[in-house]
């Protein structure tokens, strides 16, 4: 294989097999790497080619109840945990109060994910939808994912259709690519047994697309996978989405972020550290514009990275910084340190040389609306 040739040939948005993104990851210069990246970057945004794009938004927990037992996980807590960090399912005033705050701060969508509750099937989760949506008509719910789709239809005796159905019915906007971390059955036996298998997880994201329901990708790496097992999962995204209907958004974006290996049983039990660079992690961005031509947006994530590694991704490839998350408990219970305002994220994009543009979830403008100071400690 030649790294020219392969990178011309990504350049003309051809679909590059595992072995081929594995030999350029492995075998291309950064510099390279990040230069199709960004070209890649700009014909997919043609029409804006200098804008990075922003949200906000609030990742609220519907519970932390979970039997996944995903050894990267610290915020769950087993049916029944009391005490201090005790089990618990979030009643409706406590979404009240968040999301009339969210509101203030000027974001418009909840993230609600949460554990595999081994009681909360679909008539649950419909329910808590339905409640929120007559509250809060204009709040969008970005809500669970794959795997638990996956749980809550093994729960109700449901079809993956079936139960996704109820739930757009119910007031689900877009399906978040949770638990996807490496889509290879390998590594998920290693790291989360407990969840879906990986063709389960693309099968659930096959019916939303067919739903036509907005749904978006991700990867967890830096733990057990290899490069080839990466290039792997990159290539079931790219499957799945090539096969949605062509009036249907399918995988809106595709967010990957390194392992926070902060007190978790990989690194307590297996010393399996986060040993991703930020040179490494620039590289996975371009190689995820490369590998994934038919994905439009390609999110930084400053949470994990931090601010200065996230502005080199966006000449890399990357033409989204995410949210500013007003409030995130999972990934943040591994050590992930990093928050932003408002007034900061769209500071860090205009440093990189971009212009900063507030979004939705479906990638369309916002205006920015008038909303409080913010008075979270960031």
């Amino acid at each position: 294989m030649q790294i020219q040739e392969l990178l011309d040939r990504a350049l003309r948005l051809e679909f590059l097999s595992v072995e081929e993104g594995t030999f350029l990851f492995e075998n291309a210069a950064t510099a390279d790497l990040m230069f199709v990246g960004n070209e890649l970057r700009k014909i997919h945004k043609s029409d804006t080619p200098n804008i990075v794009t922003w949200m906000i938004d609030r990742n609220v927990n519907t519970t932390n109840v979970c039997v996944a037992n995903c050894k990267f996980c610290n915020f769950f807590v087993p049916p029944g945990k009391k005490g201090a960090d005790r089990a618990y399912i979030t009643d409706i005033p406590t979404y009240q109060r968040k999301i009339e705050e969210t509101l203030r701060y000027g974001g418009d969508q909840l993230l609600l994910q949460g554990g595999h509750h081994p009681d909360l099937g679909v008539d649950f989760y419909a329910d808590l939808f339905r409640q929120l949506k007559t509250l809060y008509p204009n709040v969008k719910l970005h809500a669970l994912g794959p795997p638990e789709i996956v749980h809550i239809s093994g729960i109700s005796g449901t079809t993956y259709e079936q139960t996704l159905r109820t739930l757009i019915e119910a007031g689900l906007d877009s399906l978040p690519g949770a638990g996807a971390e490496i889509l290879v059955d390998r590594v998920r036996r290693l790291i989360a047994q407990g969840k879906c298998s990986a063709k389960e997880w693309l099968d659930v994201m096959r019916v939303a697309h067919q739903l036509h329901l907005t749904t978006s990708g991700t990867m967890m790496f830096g733990h057990v996978e290899t490069v080839a097992e990466r290039m792997e999962h990159l290539v079931g995204l790219r499957q799945v989405q090539s096969e949605k209907p062509a009036d249907a958004k399918g995988f809106s974006a595709f967010i990957p972020w390194p392992y926070q290996d902060e007190g978790t049983t990989l690194r307590r039990i297996k010393d399996i550290r986060n040993e991703v660079t930020g040179d490494e992690y620039v590289r996975m961005i371009a190689i995820s514009r490369i590998m994934l031509p038919n994905i439009p947006n390609i999110q930084a994530s400053w949470l994990t990275v931090g601010k200065e590694v996230a502005q080199i991704c966006l000449h890399a490839g990357a033409n989204d910084f995410g949210s500013i998350m007003i409030e995130e408990n999972v990934v943040s219970a591994a050590g992930a340190p990093h928050r932003f305002t408002s007034e900061a994220i769209q500071q860090a994009i205009s440093e990189a040389g971009f212009t900063p543009q507030l979004r939705n979830q479906q990638y369309e403008f916002r205006e920015m609306p008038e909303m409080e100071v913010q008075v979270i400690d960031y």
